[in-house]
């Protein structure tokens, strides 16, 4: 069975949203192409999807990188996904009961990872509460949206976030709920 660029696509960014690749790491198309056992062409589309989704960047000469978000990239796709989750939530009000026990173990999961030192589960479950959120009151759509912006908010909160900040982002999530 070969592998699609579509389904490598994926798997970066599941190794972005675990922080297994860091904002600035070089991807070299070689190592994918071995990694996958694929040819680098299809590495190269992969790729070049993750580019035009914001996720990874060309350099010249120097080859493809994690994208680096600045503050302003930063502050984009927070405000975006504030736009969409108020959405959500003016669509049906409040989340609905039958759904209100998987958000507050979800919740329970953040906060353990707050308490703890792993900061990479601390972001990927803080920007995938918006997810399950999307998921759960049955925004299909919304959802695969929101896996984009929260690949992305949590490139720019492995930069950015502090403890603090992430406390402050598990309080609302309890608001929510």
């Amino acid at each position: 069975m070969s592998i699609s660029p579509n389904q490598i696509a994926q798997q970066v960014v599941e190794s972005i949203l675990a922080q297994k690749l860091s904002p600035g790491e070089r991807l070299g198309e070689q190592e994918l192409a071995d990694l996958f056992g694929v040819s680098r062409t299809l590495v190269r589309e992969a790729l070049m999807q993750l580019q035009a989704r914001g996720f990874v960047e060309v350099r010249p000469r120097r080859g493809w990188y994690v994208v680096e978000p600045s503050v302003e990239d930063a502050r984009d796709a927070f405000s975006a996904r504030r736009i969409i989750e108020s959405g959500i939530l003016a669509d049906a009000g409040r989340p609905l009961q039958s759904v209100t026990p998987r958000l507050r173990a979800h919740i329970a999961e953040e906060q353990q990872a707050i308490d703890g030192a792993d900061a990479a589960t601390r972001a990927f479950l803080l920007a995938d509460f918006h997810v399950c959120l999307a998921e759960s009151m049955g925004h299909r759509s919304l959802s695969d949206i929101l896996r984009d912006l929260t690949a992305r908010t949590t490139l720019a909160a492995s930069l950015y976030q502090s403890r603090h900040e992430a406390s402050q982002s598990c309080a609302e999530h309890e608001a929510i709920v």
